[in-house]
């Protein structure tokens, strides 16, 4: 890891006397809330700002530049790949505060929110008025918007409905030089000039800062049913997933979980769990007639899969009642484990089922507990990868360099939502080649030339 960079008095100095008391953070206690996000690593920052306004955003990078110093955006902290810490100095940015919405419109469709808000509000605030925003990433309730698009956040619903940046039409961004952007635009439609607005969504907070955007909503679903299904085994599940897909059906969600995760929230279940039997969890959304109609034909669509049985969710109660299990499934992993790390791997559809068939070996080669659930509907599996305690780290990357390569031989992709950060900095050069890794750094060099804006992140 690169050396850390040390903030001088001279910059200290200038940034207590730029910001109001209770916008920097300082104490050991403060910090400690600043030096993780949702993985295992642990990096704590010289110092914390806690913006409230654009201005404050800009006035930070008039300091960086002026006394070179690092900064880190962070949202609600979130991330599974340390995209927020502070590994090589200087000021984390907090946009946490910045938390309007600054408007919901009902007749064109679009709101405009602040970073700093989260998920989970925006999309009641879009509800009151009968309108949707779909994305869903498993942290909803403290995931914020901005993070949201910095890693192109999915979530279950990205299966009908697509990602964060499906949603985003235009962004406010400062860049690392202070300046102001408008990115986009407010409309449905629009190709003038290059689209800078999908460049910044996904790109880790490396590029700019966002401190507001313009985002797509849609109506309001009239119905939402669903069911949980049981099958003895992945390969008929996923057989499942292709067959209810391939006659027209597109749920709003298609989760699964393999054995290990049933057998470990078993107590939560409804019925006995044997062997190696897997587990889909299937939603439909839409006209109410047309939603119950179509839960039914997935179900016998299942049965005819091999389906063992079928657990539907009479009521959103019920609903609720399946996502609590699959909720409960990473935390669990979480608890029980020595060591955890969380992977999320991308297969075609039809590989899922020999990705999971392919874990029993590198799990014997390497020692370690292989979990697995996710997003059976775009092939977005959460590889919850465990071992006995933090002195096996070398040994389980290396099992997760092993496996990686599987899923790049399947056709996959190393990272389906949770993006690079620090995380996947070794296993980088697996998928993109040294021309692309060296075009995409000429690209950072054009927007972040001092390389001030969240440095040592994405690229090796």
């Amino acid at each position: 890891m690169a050396q850390r960079q040390l903030l001088s008095s001279e910059a200290r100095d200038a940034l207590y006397g730029s910001f109001e008391s209770g916008q920097i953070l300082s104490q050991p206690a403060e910090l400690e809330n600043y030096d993780r996000d949702a993985s295992e690593l642990r990096i704590v920052p010289e110092l914390v700002v806690k913006a409230r306004c654009r201005e404050d955003v800009q006035k930070l990078f008039e300091l960086a530049n002026r006394f070179d110093f690092p900064v880190i955006p962070r949202g609600g902290g979130t991330g599974l790949a340390g995209g927020c810490l502070a590994s090589q100095g200087g000021v984390v940015l907090s946009l946490e505060e910045m938390s309007r919405i600054r408007l919901v419109d009902e007749k064109n469709l679009i709101a405009v929110v602040e970073p700093g808000v989260i998920t989970e509000t925006l999309k009641n605030s879009a509800r009151e008025k009968g309108l949707f925003y779909p994305p869903d990433p498993a942290g909803l309730d403290k995931s914020t918007i901005g993070g949201n698009a910095a890693t192109n956040a999915g979530g279950p619903a990205c299966v009908k409905y697509g990602t964060t940046r499906d949603y985003i039409l235009g962004l406010e961004v400062v860049l690392p030089n202070g300046h102001l952007i408008r990115t986009g635009v407010n409309t449905r439609k629009g190709v003038v000039g290059y689209d800078l607005t999908h460049l910044m969504v996904g790109s880790e907070g490396t590029l700019g800062v966002i401190t507001a955007l313009t985002l797509k909503l849609i109506p309001h679903p009239e119905a939402v049913a669903g069911m949980a299904i049981v099958f003895p085994d992945m390969a008929k599940a996923t057989r499942a997933v292709g067959a209810v897909m391939g006659a027209g059906y597109l749920p709003f969600a298609i989760e699964f979980m393999d054995h290990r995760c049933l057998h470990l929230v078993q107590d939560q279940l409804p019925f006995p769990v044997s062997g190696s039997e897997a587990m889909l969890l299937m939603e439909m959304d839409g006209p109410e007639a047309q939603v119950a109609e179509g839960i039914k034909a997935m179900g016998n669509i299942c049965l005819e899969s091999g389906a063992r049985r079928l657990l539907p969710a009479a009521n959103d109660e019920e609903r609720e009642r399946l996502w609590e299990v699959r909720r409960a499934v990473s935390l669990r992993i979480h608890d029980t484990a020595g060591l955890y790390m969380s992977e999320d791997v991308v297969v075609p559809i039809s590989r899922i089922a020999d990705l999971v068939a392919a874990l029993p070996a590198l799990e014997e080669k390497y020692d370690l507990t292989v979990y697995s659930f996710g997003h059976a509907g775009d092939g977005n599996i959460h590889l919850n990868i465990t071992a006995d305690g933090p002195e096996r780290m070398p040994q389980v990357e290396e099992g997760i360099k092993d496996i990686l390569g599987v899923v790049l031989q399947m056709g996959g992709t190393i990272s389906g939502e949770h993006g690079i950060g620090l995380a996947k900095l070794p296993f980088i050069a697996m998928e993109l080649s040294q021309e692309s890794l060296e075009l995409q750094k000429g690209i950072k060099r054009v927007f972040d030339p001092k390389g001030i804006l969240n440095p040592g992140k994405v690229f090796p």
